[in-house]
C-alpha cells in the first residue's frame, strides 16, 4: 500500500533531550524512569542498552536500574536480541484507558460512519497548546493511498482543519491571537499556511461565522480537510473537533465543504447545540 508521508508532524524528543527536566537539572530517580520509558515509545522494534544509554545521556548502570524498575512493573520487556520494548503490561493499561474514554467511546461509532460514508480518514483531536492531538482515527475502509497519521500524533493548531476550528473558539479577536502566537513565529508547513496573525485572525472570524473550519492544503500539499466541533463533555464549550482529511485529488474540498450539512447528522448530538 503506497503511504503518504507523515503528516501529524511527530514532536517526539531528539537524542539527549531526555537527560534534563524543565529547568535544565539533571533527571535524577523516578524522573529518568519515566525518562526511559517515554524514550522506549520511540522504538516500536526495540532498542540495544547501549543506544538508549547514549540517547538517555545517563551511565550505563542508572539507564539499566530504570529498566530493572520497568521490567518488574510490566511496563518494559526485553525480546530474544537483547532489545528493549514496551511491555505488554504498559501497551494493556494505555489501550484499555484509552478505549475507556467517555469520548471515545461516543466518538468511534460517528468516525467509522463518516469515513465509510466519504472514503476518506476521519480524526478526532483536542487542542493543547499550540498543537493539537489526535485522540482517535478511523481509515477508510477501502482505497490505495491513506494518510500515515497517528492516534497521538501532533500537528500545528494553526495549520490544520481541527486546530483553527478550536482556536476560533479561545481566540476572539485579533489582539488574542497575537498573545496567542507571542514571539514564536508560526511555521509554515506548506505556502499556504497561514502565519501571519492577520490572516490567521481572519480565518477563524470565518470559522466561527460558517461554523466549520477548512484546511486547503495548509498543512500537507495534497491533503484538505474539512472540520467541526464535538460537544462530547458539555454543551457549552466543544470537547475536540472532528476532520475529514482527504487528498486533494480524490476528494476537492468543495466536495467537503458542500457535505458539511450531512457531516453535522451524522454528527447527531455530538454536533452541539447549535446544530
Amino acid at each position: 500500500m503506497k503511504q503518504m508521508r507523515a503528516f501529524d508532524g511527530p514532536t517526539a524528543s531528539s537524542a539527549g533531550a531526555g537527560t534534563e527536566d524543565a529547568d535544565g537539572s539533571r533527571l535524577v530517580g523516578s524522573d529518568r524512569v519515566l525518562a526511559v520509558l517515554k524514550e522506549l515509545a520511540r522504538y516500536p522494534d526495540g532498542v540495544k542498552l547501549e543506544e538508549l544509554t547514549r540517547v538517555i545521556g545517563s551511565p550505563k548502570p542508572t539507564v539499566h536500574r530504570a529498566l530493572g524498575a520497568l521490567r518488574r512493573a510490566g511496563f518494559a520487556d526485553q525480546d530474544a536480541h537483547g532489545r528493549y520494548v514496551l511491555g505488554d503490561e504498559f501497551l494493556r493499561m494505555a489501550f484499555a484507558h484509552h478505549e475507556a474514554r467517555p469520548e471515545h467511546v461516543r466518538i468511534r461509532p460517528v468516525l467509522e460512519a463518516l469515513a465509510h460514508r466519504f472514503g476518506e480518514a476521519v480524526h478526532y483531536a483536542v487542542l493543547d497548546g499550540r498543537e493539537v492531538v489526535y485522540r482517535a482515527k478511523v481509515d477508510p475502509p477501502t482505497g490505495a493511498v491513506r494518510l500515515t497519521s497517528t492516534v497521538g500524533g501532533r500537528n500545528p493548531a494553526h495549520a490544520t482543519g481541527v486546530g483553527k476550528l478550536l482556536l476560533a473558539h479561545h481566540l476572539d479577536g485579533l489582539e488574542a491571537v497575537e498573545a496567542w502566537i507571542g514571539a514564536t513565529p508560526l511555521v509554515r508547513r506548506t505556502p499556504r499556511t497561514l502565519c501571519t496573525a492577520e490572516d490567521l485572525d481572519r480565518d477563524l472570524q470565518a470559522t466561527r461565522d460558517r461554523g466549520y473550519a477548512v484546511d486547503d492544503q495548509e498543512n500537507e500539499d495534497g491533503v484538505n480537510c474539512v472540520a467541526l466541533a464535538v460537544y462530547a463533555t458539555s454543551p457549552g464549550a466543544p470537547s475536540g473537533a472532528v476532520s475529514i482529511s482527504a487528498l486533494a485529488y480524490r476528494t476537492p474540498l468543495r466536495v467537503l465543504v458542500e457535505a458539511v450539512g450531512e457531516i453535522r447528522d451524522l454528527l447527531g448530538p455530538l454536533a452541539g447545540p447549535h446544530r
